[in-house]
């Protein structure tokens, strides 16, 4: 089942262009918040795939803002005032070859597809975001974000996780989740979306448990397991998808098992998946 999405489906192909300098701090930034001091990322070296993140937040006028945080008009995502909150449920990237520190980068946007469906959880529209970056010295990275907007939050639901048995991993990492961790992440991606930082918002009117840890974080965590694990490897190609919120103070036990060409990844927390993903590597280095 389906519905009409209004004005909204006039955003199908739209295109942005913008483009970035892969300034060295930002990556240093992150490699801080992730408790890491192993590299200095200097001009030349290879930006971990997920990183480009940090290089092209958005630029929306503080009076464009809505009462989440988020803009209320991007150019590229659409506006549904009937359903007003706003999912990150995954991506799917390849990169041919890294990009690097100190090259200018060229992202190209587009919407590529709107799909509204009625669930359980009530209507939905499903927007599909693919970017396209190229930079001046061969990197390059091809990423599909898929993004869900959902209806109000419903006080009566159940909002309770199912328990999951917890699986057996090679590689494990645990991290505790605070709100200067969330809040760092949101001043190095320029998130303004208060379920990362406003207690009373998250749980109050968005009806989650406690502050929502960021979806992109979650998967810049499985990545950076993976690197831990195989420091001279390259991902090419990572593929993840969320399933369940992840909230402060619930620890995330970060997981991994290897597979013929990388890394089978997944996330645990309070008793449930909240994450999982697939990461291949460059062929040079499997």
């Amino acid at each position: 089942m389906s519905f009409d999405i209004g004005d909204a489906a006039s955003l199908q192909g739209r295109t942005e262009t913008r483009e970035a300098v892969l300034h060295p701090e930002p990556a240093q930034l992150l490699q801080a918040t992730l408790d890491r001091d192993d590299r200095a990322f200097t001009e030349g070296d290879p930006l971990p795939l997920l990183w480009h993140w940090l290089y092209f937040p958005p630029r929306s006028r503080q009076s464009r803002l809505g009462e989440d945080g988020h803009t209320r008009d991007s150019g590229l995502l659409p506006v549904v005032p009937a359903l007003p909150r706003r999912m990150w449920a995954g991506s799917r990237l390849h990169s041919e070859n890294p990009l690097r520190i100190g090259e200018r980068v060229t992202r190209r946007s587009t919407v590529t597809a709107l799909e509204p469906k009625i669930g359980k959880s009530g209507r939905l529209l499903f927007v599909t975001l693919r970017h396209e970056l190229g930079g001046s010295s061969g990197g390059s990275v091809a990423e599909e974000q898929f993004i869900v907007f959902r209806e109000p939050h419903d006080p009566t639901a159940d909002q309770r996780m199912p328990a999951s048995a917890p699986r057996a991993a090679e590689f494990e990492r645990t991290i505790v989740p605070t709100p200067p961790l969330l809040f760092r992440f949101s001043a190095l991606t320029f998130n303004g979306h208060r379920i990362h930082y406003d207690h009373p918002y998250a749980t109050q009117v968005e009806g989650y448990e406690g502050l929502v840890v960021h979806g992109p974080l979650i998967a810049v965590l499985m990545l950076d397991l993976a690197e831990r694990a195989r420091p001279d490897a390259r991902v090419a190609d990572f593929e993840f998808k969320a399933h369940r919120p992840a909230v402060v103070p619930h620890p995330l036990a970060v997981k991994a098992n290897t597979t013929l060409g990388g890394f089978d990844l997944w996330i645990e927390s309070a008793a449930a998946v909240i994450s999982t993903g697939t990461a291949t590597l460059a062929a040079d280095a499997r």
